[in-house]
């Protein structure tokens, strides 16, 4: 696992945090929602993407 996906899930998490309390203080509740939801599937869809490469490895590995 390289240190690099760490910090681009992190950076995705901030971002979509201050996104969030911004359109909660300005009572846009609905929007900060799918603020949240859609920054949940996009670090969902990049660790989908790496545990897939864990088990292509791990197929590779042991010959199956």
């Amino acid at each position: 696992m390289e240190i690099n996906l760490l910090f681009k899930i992190a950076a995705i998490g901030i971002l979509v945090a201050v996104l969030h309390q911004v359109l909660v203080k300005v009572g846009r509740e609905e929007q900060a929602m799918f603020v949240t939801l859609s920054g949940l599937i996009i670090v969902l869809t990049i660790v989908v993407k790496e545990i897939s490469s864990l088990f292509t490895t791990v197929r590779t590995i042991f010959g199956l």
